[in-house]
């Protein structure tokens, strides 16, 4: 489909539907202050000022879908806990839906607890569980993923090796997907990595890109790095593969079109979740086949923007069009496709 504008492509978001699956877990914060340090042992009190939970890891990435417009319906596995409950209230407060999340006996929800004392953060507390889940639990995940993904755009894995995605799993869903033409977009960790054959989009960071390939990369020589990447692409069977590179800004590379973008200048506050702004960008411009150097521009654009907040946050629509407009990213990046 053609496109006349950045604002066309941005409306043709909000008719998209992703399926993400992953590892969902919910963000605990507790803000306050620090006046003085405890007489039980040198380390700060914190007084409390604000609580608050937000969605996690795969669910993060939901949420920022939504802020971009898109109807996204999250796949995962998570415990039969109190912490559950919070989680299925913050998605209906946030008018997403559940069908998709199972609950099993084995296994705990998800905590991130982090302390945070005006913008310095003091403590990250986790409560968790990594192991994979069971073989019955896998089975019926995989059918719920089938039943969900037909009515669905593009599909995300968004890997936190936390035991929901499992070897098994994404070999069934990309080849599912691939059989009817929905592309696959990862967000992957150590465990999986080289398991997601025949994805469409892999968006590694530079670690994880060293850990997967075991090999060393200067971050600093662009020839290594373009090298290790196109090894991936042919590793994998990709279409895509879009390397995160922090303060770098961003390299893709399509097996005909290579595009490198810096980073954008900014006030870093905190780098949570930037990545999972970095694939939701990057499945909608996937779903609706855009150039290959719009996604990463877009992508990385987007990634800077959440760093400019404390805690993780999803994207926000308007800032990020109106920088998109700014940067001509239409002209630039779309009018040459």
């Amino acid at each position: 489909m053609q496109y006349s504008s950045i604002e066309s492509i941005f409306e043709a978001f909000e008719r998209l539907r992703v399926l993400v699956i992953g590892d969902v877990m919910i963000d605990s914060y507790i803000w306050g202050r620090v006046e003085r340090i405890s007489p039980e042992a040198p380390v700060p009190i914190v007084q409390v000022q604000k609580r608050e939970k937000r969605l996690g890891g795969a669910a993060n990435v939901a949420t920022n879908l939504q802020s971009l417009g898109a109807k996204p319906i999250l796949c995962s596995v998570i415990g039969e806990d109190t912490d559950a409950e919070d989680f299925f209230q913050i998605l209906a407060e946030q008018n997403l839906p559940s069908e998709g999340v199972l609950k099993s006996p084995h296994r705990i929800t998800t905590v991130k607890h982090r302390i945070i004392a005006g913008t310095q953060h003091l403590l990250r507390v986790d409560s968790e569980i990594t192991k994979p889940i069971t073989l019955q639990e896998e089975q019926n995940l995989i059918a719920q993923i089938k039943k969900l993904a037909l009515g669905c755009q593009v599909i995300i894995f968004e890997d936190y090796d936390k035991g929901t995605i499992t070897p098994t799993l994404i070999r069934e869903v990309i080849d599912f997907a691939n059989q009817h033409n929905i592309p696959t977009v990862v967000d992957p960790k150590k465990d999986n990595f080289l398991h997601y054959k025949k994805a469409t989009l892999f968006k590694p960071n530079l670690k994880e890109l060293k850990e997967g390939l075991k090999i060393d990369i200067d971050a600093k020589n662009p020839d290594e790095l373009y090298q290790a990447v196109a090894q991936l692409r042919q590793l994998l069977e990709l279409k895509y593969a879009l390397l995160t590179l922090s303060e770098r800004g961003v390299y893709i590379d399509d097996g005909q079109t290579q595009f490198a973008r810096p980073a954008h200048l900014r006030n870093i506050a905190d780098v949570s979740g930037a990545g999972d702004t970095v694939v939701s960008v990057a499945a909608l411009c996937v779903a609706l086949q855009l150039s290959t150097p719009f996604i990463a521009a877009l992508s990385n654009l987007a990634g800077g923007l959440v760093c400019e907040f404390a805690g993780v946050v999803p994207v926000d629509k308007q800032s990020l069009l109106s920088e998109a407009k700014k940067n001509r990213f239409f002209e630039m990046y779309m009018q040459s496709k």
